[in-house]
């Protein structure tokens, strides 16, 4: 339990966010992250499979640091390759290799205990018109997802620049297994729509965060005091009134 004083915002210096640990997850891009988790009793999200060469030919020493890391850490999630994975390609190939990859973190998922699995959304705004992503997005998620998958998927926004995309594709899928991962820091670097909006429209669908700050020039990754979101209005925004 942490008290945050909201200075500065419409909220009340009474607030008392109540966030359980049980809650948290560190990623393993940390090089300190399961000591961290021990020390603290939080879950893990394992990253080391975000580089898709990683479920390949580079597996068995994957694996083997992965176990280390994870030796009395039971709670756990998933993050899924994202390199040259678009799931609104225009080419039906193209969308067979994500389909794949994504099959195959599920597996590799299930095989660490991991109940929950993040993916990105998959846009580039270089490459798609946002009409496309989503209807594509709809067509290619209902598909997948035509076969229980056995774990909760989030997706997550990166290049979106704008939180209806993903809430129009959560909508238009309408799964019980798919919900959204918001990086907040994703949001400040490449959407000019502040968090609090992104939080308020996609509220529905949020399963999971990505927690970190910026200055909104780049996705620097940084620690929560060094950057331009407003982290106690955000997270007091995160809290409904009993």
């Amino acid at each position: 339990e942490k008290k945050l004083h909201s200075d500065g915002f419409p909220y009340p210096k009474s607030k008392v966010i109540r966030i359980k640990k049980e809650q948290f997850y560190i990623s393993t891009i940390a090089s300190d992250a399961p000591q961290t988790a021990r020390q603290y009793g939080l879950g893990l999200e394992i990253a080391e499979y975000c580089t898709a060469w990683n479920m390949d030919e580079d597996f068995d020493r994957t694996d083997a640091v992965l176990g280390q890391k994870l030796k009395g850490i039971p709670r756990r999630m998933f993050h899924a390759p994202f390199n040259e994975l678009f799931p609104c390609a225009v080419d039906p190939k193209a969308r067979q290799l994500a389909a794949s990859r994504y099959r195959q973190a599920i597996g590799l998922a299930h095989d660490y205990g991991a109940q929950t699995v993040v993916i990105h959304g998959g846009y580039h705004p270089f490459i798609y018109y946002p009409v496309w992503y989503v209807e594509q997005s709809i067509e290619f998620w209902k598909d997948f997802l035509a076969d229980d998958p056995g774990v909760q998927i989030v997706l997550e926004n990166v290049l979106e620049e704008q939180p209806e995309m993903l809430r129009d594709i959560l909508q238009g899928v309408n799964h019980p297994r798919l919900g959204m991962c918001l990086d907040i820091g994703h949001v400040n670097a490449y959407s000019k729509r502040p968090v609090i909006q992104w939080l308020e429209v996609c509220a529905p669908y949020i399963r999971h965060f990505h927690i970190h700050n910026n200055d909104g020039s780049r996705d620097s990754h940084s620690p929560l005091t060094q950057g331009s979101i407003p982290m106690k209005m955000f997270f007091a925004s995160c809290v409904q009134d009993d």
